[in-house]
């Protein structure tokens, strides 16, 4: 299995944009996702085009949440809170993969896959750990490019002096 790191997209979209915005992007980098895993190398069909970005979504809209309760933007420990709450944003939607396999995907085509849950899920954790220190670092710097980048005057604007006129 490919690793799938489109959560990268996710949670600084949470982080800089809140619930809302880490929820839609959440959900749109899973429509690749439910496509790529469940519909192309995988047996699902239609359904992993739902069933991925809503759980990529809930993640988005809980690391958004969690991100804005706890400042973690304003932080000057922004960093080190990145990572247990990047893991902790990944409970719920951990949890619904477990249904979606166990539960859902039985109802609609009747068949189980509740066999590769542990396989699914080591590798998600894998994969949200690693996010979690990608998260890390870029809470520490990503804040300061943007601002630098985005709201600060160019260095042409600050070096810009007014030439005398020859009157």
């Amino acid at each position: 299995m490919a690793p799938d790191f489109s959560h990268i997209a996710t949670f600084v979209a949470a982080i800089f944009g809140g619930a809302e915005i880490g929820a839609l992007v959440g959900f749109l980098s899973g429509i690749y996702a439910g496509y790529h895993f469940g519909y192309a190398a995988g047996n699902l069909g239609l359904l992993s085009l739902l069933g991925v970005p809503l759980g990529k979504a809930m993640t988005g809209l809980i690391a958004g949440f969690l991100y804005r309760k706890l400042r973690t933007c304003e932080s000057p420990r922004r960093s080190v809170s990145a990572l247990p709450l990047t893991l902790l944003a990944y409970v719920p939607e951990a949890i619904y993969t477990v249904l979606y396999f166990v539960y859902i995907i039985p109802i609609v085509y009747g068949f189980s896959l509740a066999e590769m849950v542990p396989f699914v899920m080591a590798k998600a954790w894998v994969e949200i750990l690693i996010i979690g220190i990608i998260m890390t670092v870029l809470a520490s710097t990503l804040r300061t490019f943007i601002n630098s980048f985005f709201f600060s005057q160019s260095k042409t604007d600050k070096n810009v002096k007014t030439m005398p006129s020859k009157d």
